[in-house]
């Protein structure tokens, strides 16, 4: 079992949980340049809102400073705009599903961020 079908069973597990729960599901995908946001609907598997540091708004925002996108302060960054959007769009609480990844670094302060802008879970 190599490492990207070990992280894939962590995920299947989690996202097994937060379907019986039956709430909307915060899910981030980082790769070494870029980290995604990404909230599903709870019942299908439509998107409702996203963010990541691929949008020209983040990329503006992170301009000048070293790593761009592959940072904990871009990830905190995307937690605040996904939470943002969230608001916008009326979704107050999600089940934040790390996608098998470690809760640490760029996953936690996209986390983090995504509380202090509203978001409950």
């Amino acid at each position: 079992m190599n490492k990207l079908q070990s992280r894939l069973r962590r995920a299947r597990q989690t996202r097994a949980k937060i379907h019986q729960l039956r709430v909307a599901r915060l899910s981030v995908h980082r790769t070494n340049l870029h980290i995604y946001a990404t909230i599903f609907d709870p019942s299908g598997g439509r998107v409702l809102v996203s963010a990541s540091t691929v949008e020209a708004e983040v990329r503006a925002a992170l301009a000048g400073k070293t790593g761009k996108g592959g940072n904990a302060e871009a990830a905190a960054l995307v937690g605040k705009r996904v939470a943002e959007k969230a608001k916008a769009a009326g979704i107050t609480a999600v089940a934040f599903d790390r996608s098998g990844f470690r809760y640490h670094g760029r996953v936690k302060a996209l986390a983090d961020a995504a509380r202090e802008g509203g978001l409950q879970f």
